[in-house]
């Protein structure tokens, strides 16, 4: 059976295609026996309308490409939760693409959704949250803007404004070493995280200035970092409990580094938070799930993701957009720090 387009039932309804594709996708009023005429065509050659149709006759494919490094982390999916909610209310259909943080495998992710001529892209984690990323590859993003829309989750291109919607994470990290200092800890420590990423420095300079702003000494020796994982923070607390002058509290990169933290110090007859207070960052769904429950910052994942796609839509249909959006975080307390 020979194939029915949309140009044939254009052809014979004596119509125009984008008149059919406005009785495909209702985009616009069709004069009520038109309508009719190319719904009967329609229901004659049973005929079913494919997105590669759609996408020649309105230059839109209807997809959306996101970019993020972990998929272990239960933050990011979290993040893409909350674009995808707002995507499908939106009519979109998300592309995810797990980049493992490697900047090559990024940049194949770029191509290839180029090539699908997706309509809009969002990114979290790999370069945008590079402290010294290679010019060659902000370049690379910068020249796919100039075709299609771009938004930035948490994360920034050195010298090229884009649209971004972020937590503001220093604020985050006040409320929390304020919190710590405010039930009585005079010693916090700092585990994980890189210094090749903003989002560290970030917290690190907000951690150092509270500290500083209540009188209390910045100690390098309490200051660990390593990588965002859950072995990360099981390592780094063994070396924090091999000292004879630890810190009473620890503040965490993120709620893995915190959870494995806490599972080493229980492991050694420590109590949460007796002997030592703990706090992690993200407030994913782990943090509530652990014994005792811990002590976070939520970003607001979930508005995170939502705002991103809105403001993406907003691109794409050509709108003005305000260039940042920043959300509040919220502090959560829980058991291991009261």
């Amino acid at each position: 059976m020979e194939t029915i387009t949309v140009y044939d039932i254009a052809r014979e309804a004596n119509v125009s295609v984008a008149t059919v594709s406005r009785v495909l996708n209702d985009t616009a009023p069709v004069r009520a026996s038109t309508r009719q005429k190319i719904m009967a065509i329609i229901e004659k050659h049973k005929f079913q309308p494919n997105a590669l149709a759609r996408s020649l006759v309105n230059k839109k494919t209807g997809m959306i490409g996101v970019l993020f490094p972990d998929s272990s982390n239960m933050f990011f999916p979290e993040v893409f939760g909350g674009a995808e909610r707002a995507a499908q209310k939106l009519g979109y259909t998300l592309f995810l693409c797990n980049t493992f943080s490697d900047y090559n495998r990024e940049s194949e992710y770029l191509n290839l959704l180029c090539e699908r001529q997706v309509d809009g892209l969002i990114l979290m984690g790999g370069r945008i949250n590079s402290r010294h990323c290679p010019p060659s590859l902000v370049q690379e993003v910068v020249d796919i803007q100039r075709k299609i829309p771009i938004v930035l989750i948490n994360g920034t291109l050195p010298g090229h404004p884009c649209h971004r919607v972020k937590t503001d994470e220093y604020l985050g990290t006040k409320l929390i070493v304020q919190h710590l200092i405010d039930r009585g800890h005079r010693q916090i420590g700092f585990l994980g995280g890189s210094a090749a990423t903003t989002t560290t420095v970030e917290k690190l300079q907000a951690y150092r200035r509270t500290l500083e702003a209540n009188q209390l000494s910045y100690r390098k020796e309490w200051v660990r970092m390593g990588s965002f994982s859950m072995s990360c923070g099981r390592q780094l607390m063994e070396a924090f409990l091999t000292m004879s002058n630890r810190p009473t509290a620890i503040l965490c990169i993120n709620d893995y580094v915190a959870i494995g933290a806490m599972k080493t110090a229980i492991s050694r007859g420590l109590r949460i938070p007796e002997d030592i207070a703990i706090a992690g960052f993200d407030d994913t769904q782990l943090s509530s799930a652990m014994n005792p429950e811990l002590t976070t910052v939520s970003q607001q994942s979930e508005q995170l993701g939502m705002q991103a796609m809105l403001i993406l839509s907003k691109l794409i249909q050509k709108e003005k957009v305000t260039k940042l959006t920043v959300l509040a975080p919220n502090l959560i307390i829980r058991q291991s720090t009261q």
